[in-house]
């Protein structure tokens, strides 16, 4: 860095020889050292500033372009699919292939029979709204398979960490449409056994008021919590999506098949083998060219391509009709659960904890294992883990937030048996998936933990 100084008019100054020295010359003499004026070191000064704000100026550029760049890989990463999309079908192959996706879509002719009970059945029936919750109850379970068929396929377009936070966020939108319609038809308490999420510290917490004091301050204490967790939960998709996307990337070199996994790719092999040596008798020949039985290494993979059933237009379309269906046919699921309820037949909790969780996340059970099948593990964790996380973290401060606005009490403060039953299920969760292995015993386990509730809930 170069710095040039320009001298003006210096002071006037008595020097022997040197009286009509030209301004802004530096004057030296026996008894003065060179000096510089009063304007020149204004000019310095100025120069140098200049200089470092320059230089300043142009460290801060490169830095902010390169966090920009750094930021455009990582959407683009995100954006870009594991594996290579094959040809995108017609619009008619891919209304057959979602209409013919399951088999559970037989269960499609419940929707219109759940809707015709609702509004023909007279209210002084008896019967009414156990058959309206049964109906529409068995007309959900179809929604929400194709519901997660769609966003799959959505998800085969995108990378392995977005696809798992699609499925997760698209997922849980049978249980948000759900707790959404409850909590405007103020049934909270099935708002809360539907999604459990903190234990009940808060009343323990409260100082002795009297009851109208301590609903008070519970429920601004919730509304506290939820903006806190809503914020925490935007830092929880930054540092996914952004800051270390390379901690959730998906490279299959670190997942171990088990041994009955070996041992059919081994009999493949040997099978394949036998059939090349048919073709070829020659191949024990010397200078024969090798077979996959002779020679390892030989057989080389081939690229996976992802063949979608349904073209992209297809896809965002299906997932609206569904979301809509969804939401219909859940309002008339949540006015019958009072009717329900109050027969004594299901309480409340059994309703909200059981039943509701079932028929919402139907979806992602059903991705969550067929994603881990086809060697996706990332994104079966993702759908899994990552959709009890957005319970926890965006659907229930979402729906108090919603409740605040909308004037309804809902709080935070949850049955002390469901909080147990949350605190011991996370800690068997996090035993399971933090050695990265997994067996038939552990996903027994995991389903007896959710089997345990049922007899408590129904008692209740």
């Amino acid at each position: 860095m170069s710095i040039g100084l320009s001298y003006g008019h210096s002071r006037e100054s008595t020097t022997v020889g040197h009286s009509n020295s030209p301004p802004g010359e530096l004057v030296e003499s026996p008894l003065h050292s060179p000096r510089v004026g009063e304007d020149d070191r204004h000019a310095y000064v100025s120069a140098q500033t200049t200089a470092v704000t320059d230089d300043l100026g142009r460290t801060a550029q490169p830095r902010r372009s390169s966090r920009l760049s750094d930021i455009r890989r990582r959407t683009l990463e995100m954006m870009t699919p594991s594996k290579p999309i094959g040809e995108e079908p017609t619009v008619l192959a891919s209304i057959k292939a979602f209409l013919l996706c399951s088999k559970l879509n037989v269960l499609l002719v419940f929707i219109p029979v759940s809707w015709a009970l609702n509004f023909a059945l007279p209210h002084s029936f008896s019967s009414r709204d156990t058959l309206i919750f049964v109906f529409s109850f068995i007309a959900i379970i179809p929604l929400a398979k194709l519901l997660g068929f769609a966003t799959e396929e959505l998800s085969l377009r995108v990378g392995q960490t977005l696809a798992g936070l699609m499925n997760a966020t698209l997922g849980n939108a049978v249980e948000l449409i759900v707790a959404i319609i409850a909590l405007v038809k103020c049934e909270l308490r099935i708002v809360q056994a539907s999604s459990v999420l903190l234990p009940a510290a808060f009343h323990f917490s409260v100082p002795e008021l009297d009851d109208s004091t301590e609903a008070t301050y519970i429920l601004s204490v919730s509304h506290g919590v939820a903006i806190i967790l809503l914020v925490i939960y935007i830092a929880y998709l930054f540092f996914q999506l952004f800051s270390h996307s390379n901690l959730y990337a998906d490279t299959g070199d670190h997942i171990f098949k088990s041994t009955s996994y070996h041992a059919d790719k081994k009999r493949q092999l040997a099978r394949l083998s036998r059939k090349i040596g048919k073709a070829n008798p020659f191949s024990k020949e010397k200078g024969a060219p090798p077979t996959a039985a002779n020679e390892e290494g030989t057989v080389e993979e081939e690229v996976e391509i992802e063949m979608p059933c349904m073209n992209l237009w297809v896809s965002i379309g299906a997932l609206a009709i569904v979301t809509v269906l969804v939401a219909v046919t859940a309002e008339w699921l949540v006015d019958s659960i009072k009717g329900v309820t109050e027969s004594g037949k299901l309480s409340k909790e059994f309703v909200g904890m059981i039943l509701l969780p079932i028929v919402g996340n139907a979806a992602e059970h059903l991705t969550a294992v067929t994603v881990s099948v086809k060697d996706k593990l990332t994104l079966s964790l993702g759908v899994a883990v990552g959709s009890s996380i957005q319970i926890a973290l965006f659907v229930i401060p979402f729906v108090v937030t919603l409740g605040w606005i909308l004037g309804k009490p809902l709080t935070l403060l949850f049955d002390p048996y469901e909080s147990v039953a949350l605190f011991l299920s996370v800690l068997t969760v996090n035993y399971v998936v933090q050695d990265g292995k997994s067996n038939w015993l552990e996903g027994f386990i995991l389903m007896c933990m959710q089997l345990r509730t049922s007899p408590a809930c129904h008692s209740n």
